[in-house]
């Protein structure tokens, strides 16, 4: 008997379905919720040097998690049953991981490791068992993945079994191995390796399930600060410190969603190599986005808790955050419109300046460098809106 799924679920490329994100994708989505909140709460309670390179592990192992499904989805059709089956099954191992995230450097390390490996390897085996008999380039390009995630889903288990000195430099290993299969095109011995060049996939699909993710990651540090806020009783440093989260949120919105979230999709349908400018603006780009609003949450709760704190880590939190953002903002406007903002340089350049005023001394407290940081990114939202109306383009929000 071949070997593959007799019944072809890969996305019709005929049909406006071809670009819909499904509900089932959504109901995937809705795990990493939990995800970025258990992550958020991590990092607020080990805000030192190994606290922040074990974050920046669980920020990349979540994004990998979350954007290789989302790719795989892009050529299956979630409205079969077969894929709503398997996307439902992984949402599953998505919440198994999310719960393990607090201690995944202490008991549940195994538990992430195991969850995180099924997610990954079980993904890719089933697009390679799907596509088998309906697309055998799809398969092969996936069997070249599957070999590279086996190997670093290796570095995930023994990782999982060995002291914190072992496990750290095993998991970042095993990050840096997949992630380097996708510069590399995951070659393998004697199978060659994959060709962006003939990938054919759905702009507008991949382009709304990143702003959809996006959008999850803003609501995720509303829900965190408003938890913090009700734990709190109310005062006017309270109340100022609430207020700026939620400006900062919607500056953040504006600025991703006002014009650069449409800008994505036109830019994919029209490109020639559609796969290797996606893979650039929303696997490789998005990452520092998603990093400073998980990190904007960590500063909303830390200014709600201790408004007049002056210290390293409170500036480097507040201030980095915005940083990560825009940097990410900017470079993906630049992927996809080979032009820099302007608006968002300047952004980066008085965020910059902030944190350096921060640094010295530590001579501006939580609270004012929240404001101030808020107040930046609202100043970029406005100039970037002001840019282009002058430029004729049409708002996308």
């Amino acid at each position: 008997m071949a070997f593959g799924m007799a019944r072809d679920v890969l996305r019709p490329t005929d049909s406006p379905r071809a670009d819909r994100v499904t509900y089932v994708e959504l109901f995937f989505d809705l795990l990493f919720v939990l995800a970025l909140t258990q992550l958020s709460a991590y990092l607020y309670e080990n805000q030192t040097p190994l606290g922040a390179f074990e974050g920046a592990i669980m920020v990349c192992a979540l994004w990998w998690a979350w954007v290789s499904t989302t790719w795989v989805t892009n050529w299956l059709d979630p409205v079969k049953l077969p894929v709503r089956g398997a996307v439902i099954a992984l949402a599953f191992v998505a919440l198994v991981m999310s719960v393990s995230i607090a201690e995944a450097f202490g008991d549940r390390a195994w538990a992430f490791a195991i969850a995180y490996v099924v997610l990954q390897v079980g993904r890719t085996a089933f697009i390679v068992w799907a596509a088998a008999r309906h697309d055998r380039h799809v398969a092969r390009d996936f069997s070249r993945i599957l070999c590279w995630t086996v190997a670093g889903g290796a570095l995930w288990i023994v990782g999982a079994l060995l002291p914190l000195e072992w496990q750290l430099p095993l998991w970042a290993a095993a990050l840096a191995l997949e992630l380097l299969g996708t510069v590399l095109g995951f070659p393998v011995p004697g199978w060659g390796k994959v060709q962006l060049r003939s990938w054919d996939l759905s702009g507008p699909h991949i382009a709304e399930r990143t702003s959809l993710f996006v959008l999850i990651a803003l609501g995720e540090g509303l829900l965190v600060t408003g938890f913090a806020f009700v734990d709190k009783e109310s005062s006017a440093a309270s109340i100022a410190a609430m207020s700026t989260a939620f400006v900062t949120a919607a500056a953040a919105w504006w600025i991703y969603f006002d014009h650069g979230e449409r800008v994505g999709a036109e830019a994919i349908e029209a490109s020639e190599e559609p796969a290797r400018l996606a893979r650039t603006a929303y696997t490789w780009v998005h990452l520092p986005i998603i990093a400073g609003i998980v990190l904007m949450s960590v500063g909303d709760k830390e200014t709600l808790a201790l408004p007049d704190q002056r210290s390293l880590a409170v500036t480097v939190v507040v201030v980095g955050a915005p940083i990560l953002f825009l940097t990410g903002t900017a470079l993906f406007r630049r992927v996809l419109e080979g032009r820099w903002v302007r608006a968002q340089l300047v952004g980066l350049v008085a965020l910059v300046l902030l944190a350096g005023v921060g640094f010295v001394g530590f001579v501006i407290n939580a609270l004012t460098l929240s404001i101030t940081a808020a107040l930046v990114l609202v100043g970029v939202a406005a100039g970037e809106t002001v840019e282009r109306l002058r430029r004729g383009r049409r708002s996308g929000g």
